[in-house]
């Protein structure tokens, strides 16, 4: 119920309107603004960065305080206790799972990871340099042409089942694509393995030797899943809701998520990240690219400093940071000419007053592609991952969109066109 009104007032327009005010359990009040639309009014709001466009209790974001909940856990404490499969159990529940939901769970997360061997020859349609994001695209879109049996959307059973299909079987995709690019045969999963392990053997084993994960390597892969799961209703969350509002096919509607996904500005930016090391090429270059950084003139940006949504430190990158060192040590490769390099930016980025007084810290995108480079994996698999990571924020928005009465999306806009005319005769 609202306890609050907002009073609208319009040049031109006598009465004043009066309109409802709604607050949340945490974050800003919103106005609801419903109302207008009779009166033959829209709001303008380009990129809905002040308009709340649903309801939901899985995500908060303070970014000013540097805060990140799910189910209102802070990021940094299932960082600790957690694990991917638990959090992933935690956005699609609400509640963290009893050792014997979690054991139920992740046993049928395990048995669900192998896809339709029909789905193998999907891949010889692509080039072999296609890039994986292309390709995964494609195959996310294509499943619902083998898993057809569970798309009634109005369905919770259908839903639940949906949700466990793409979390089991978005890793096998996902190595897919890099062992196509590769031209190495596909990797069976192992449901003996755990979700990262299972992932890195599926990426980087071959059936001439048996191949054993480092544990060391495994909890940094399983600490990027959980840390990239949800970010509330960012660019591709967004777009998988409008996609479900319609009603469309579900793989469908995570194909859409996956699209949004891949741009620069959103899940492209670790890959970013490691674009700009190269370009910086070594560390003798560096005072040179900050200069550039500075300047308001020069096109030049760092990558991986700052966050449009945290104003604060991301509190994502303060577990990363961790996870980071712990493999920079446990793989010995300090030396590594990128890897020195992202640490001197790292350290300027904390120390000099130019970025500091900012708040241009580094940011969850920069720590991940490093740590995604010491593993093994190319730069043109980042996004691949960063969407495997993001599944099940996208599964578990479009849930909770289907599970209460909803509206297909339908932005309005401000018109610039030419009016109305008639065509010369």
């Amino acid at each position: 119920m609202a306890d609050k009104k907002a009073r609208l007032t319009i040049d031109g327009v006598e009465e004043v309107i009066e309109l409802s005010v709604y607050s949340g359990t945490e974050g800003q009040d919103v106005i609801d603004v419903r109302p207008l639309t009779g009166l033959g009014l829209f709001t303008y709001d380009p990129g809905f960065v002040s308009t709340a466009a649903c309801e939901s209790s899985i995500t908060y974001i303070d970014g000013d305080k540097g805060i990140l909940l799910h189910g209102g856990y802070p990021i940094e404490q299932l960082a600790k206790h957690s694990d991917y499969l638990e959090t992933c159990y935690l956005l699609l529940n609400g509640e963290l799972p009893t050792p014997e939901q979690k054991a139920k769970f992740v046993g049928t997360i395990k048995n669900h990871t192998m896809v339709h061997e029909q789905m193998n020859h999907f891949f010889n349609g692509f080039r072999r340099d296609a890039h994986p994001m292309a390709i995964m695209v494609g195959v996310v879109g294509a499943l619902s042409a083998f898993y057809h049996d569970s798309l009634d959307i109005d369905d919770p059973h259908h839903r639940e089942v949906c949700a466990y299909r793409l979390i089991a079987k978005m890793p096998t995709i996902a190595s897919m694509c890099y062992k196509y690019s590769m031209g190495q045969p596909f990797q069976y999963p192992r449901n003996d393995l755990d979700y990262a392990d299972n992932f890195l053997h599926m990426m980087f084993g071959t059936p001439c030797e048996t191949y054993v994960p480092n544990p060391i390597l495994a909890k940094a892969m399983d600490r990027i899943f959980l840390l990239h799961a949800d970010h509330e209703q960012n660019a591709s969350t967004s777009t998988v809701r409008l996609a479900g509002s319609s009603g469309a096919n579900p793989f469908a509607c995570i194909a859409s998520g996956v699209a949004a996904l891949w741009g620069p500005a959103h899940g492209g930016a670790n890959e970013a990240v490691l674009q700009m090391l190269e370009e910086i090429g070594d560390e003798a270059n560096i005072p040179e690219f900050i200069e550039r950084a500075k300047d308001p003139e020069d096109g030049f940006r760092l990558m991986g400093f700052g966050h449009r949504v945290y104003r604060n430190f991301d509190p994502r990158a303060k577990v990363m940071k961790q996870t980071c060192d712990e493999v920079l040590a446990e793989l010995g490769i300090e030396n590594d000419p990128l890897l020195k390099i992202a640490k001197r930016l790292e350290q300027i980025a904390l120390e000099d007053e130019y970025f500091v007084n900012r708040k241009l810290y580094p940011n969850v995108d920069f720590y991940s592609g490093i740590i995604l480079k010491a593993i093994g994996i190319p730069t043109n698999m980042f996004t691949v991952i960063f969407a495997l990571s993001r599944t099940i924020g996208w599964i578990s928005h479009w849930s909770e969109f289907h599970s209460s009465p909803n509206k297909i999306g339908r932005p309005r806009q401000l018109y610039m066109g030419p009016s109305k005319r008639d065509y010369p005769e």
